[in-house]
């Protein structure tokens, strides 16, 4: 398996900051970059295409948490986590909110039709402004318990700074292994949740 934070000369840890991380890919890719490579010779041209692509690929997987932390638990692991469908500890009211407005604005999507009237178009209206203002509520929510997670996440990055190097044999043990899972796990459930969200604000403006 790629190792992207190698790729990238960037030490393995489960937080990154974006701004650096997107400093070190334009310093690692620029001499790489296939506009400088035009006049090339093919093989020249094509090897810089490779590693620039490779350096792009690397970057947009670390830029995101949820795919940096999954990509962190492979190589410190060697394996994927397994598909476990539970709620992870301390996001059940989350879910619970987020599923219950979901449902609810989707009746609503479902029982709105088109407006007959002035006065009914002006309700409509005003139900759906309801409506997106419940979620904007709701999202907020979703957003500060992403925000706390990328503070854990921060707060982990010691743990990586300390363990013993990669192929130490006591470098597991090092490692908050489980609390990264969980981590992760709860990650996807708040991308998933917030994909949901905006989803249901797109389908109310589009249905004005």
């Amino acid at each position: 398996m790629t190792d992207a934070f190698a790729l990238l000369g960037l030490p393995r840890r489960p937080w990154l900051d974006p701004d650096d991380l997107q400093r070190v890919f334009h310093e690692r890719s620029a001499a790489w970059h296939p506009d400088r490579h035009h006049g090339a010779p093919d093989p020249q041209r094509a090897e810089a295409s490779k590693v620039y692509s490779d350096l792009n690929a690397a970057h947009q997987l670390l830029r995101e948490p949820r795919d940096r932390l999954l990509h962190l638990l492979e190589l410190e692991v060697g394996a994927r986590p397994r598909d476990i469908q539970r709620i992870p500890p301390g996001t059940m009211d989350l879910f619970v909110e987020v599923g219950q407005a979901c449902r609810d604005c989707d009746a609503f999507l479902q029982r709105r039709g088109p407006a007959t009237s002035p006065m009914l178009k002006l309700k409509s209206m005003q139900e759906a402004m309801e409506w997106a203002e419940r979620l904007a509520e709701v999202s907020s929510r979703v957003q500060a318990k992403e925000a706390g997670l990328l503070g854990d996440l921060c707060a982990m990055n010691a743990a990586w700074d300390s363990a013993p190097a990669v192929g130490d044999a006591h470098r597991s043990r090092a490692l908050p292994l489980e609390q990264l899972e969980q981590t992760y796990r709860a990650m996807s459930y708040v991308s998933r949740w917030l994909a949901q969200v905006r989803e249901r604000v797109v389908l109310l403006a589009s249905a004005d």
